[in-house]
């Protein structure tokens, strides 16, 4: 990742490195259960490490730091638009540490991320959001972010996806 480190907020941004999966992994799993979704958090330390700094990244991480230790992370990856016909930025999970929440961490990693966008030449930079988080709408509307009313996420899993997958012989609907 080219982004540089920077300092915002008196939090450190900067991209993540194999020594920082650790303490990703724990605050992975403090969102999860901030999301009320900690049974479906099955992913461990060397999944983590493979998907960060493996072969084939799948995706990369901004961690913020205040006083060296770890206050946040986002971790994101980019998408594709066929309407723009250009690559986008997609925040998967941005998370900070309750004890350094309303202090500019989330903003500084926004912000850095958006640098990131611009510097790459994306179209968008895109993110979900909770229905029930209505400070974090709030939050984000206030950088200027819009909240698409009419898209809903779909998503296919375990024996759905394998099924889904298998060869059929029913009549495409």
């Amino acid at each position: 990742m080219s982004a540089p480190m920077t300092a915002t907020a008196g939090f450190a941004i900067r991209p993540a490195t194999p020594a920082d999966v650790p303490a990703i992994h724990a605050m992975i799993a403090a969102l999860a259960e901030f999301e009320r979704l900690s049974h479906l958090c099955v992913a461990s330390e060397a999944d983590l490490a493979a998907a960060l700094f493996g072969a084939h990244p799948a995706a990369e991480v901004l961690l913020a730091e205040s006083g060296g230790e770890a206050a946040g992370f986002a971790l994101f990856f980019h998408n594709y638009s066929t309407f723009l016909g250009r690559r986008g930025l997609w925040l998967e999970d941005l998370f900070v540490l309750p004890a350094h929440r309303r202090r500019g961490c989330a903003q500084a990693l926004l912000r850095t991320l958006a640098a990131v966008a611009v510097e790459r030449g994306c179209g968008r930079f895109e993110w979900a959001v909770l229905d029930w988080n209505a400070g974090a709408i709030d939050f984000y509307r206030g950088l200027g972010a819009t909240v698409l009313p009419d898209w809903r996420i779909v998503r296919v899993v375990g024996p759905a996806l394998a099924a889904l997958a298998a060869p059929s012989s029913e009549t495409p609907r």
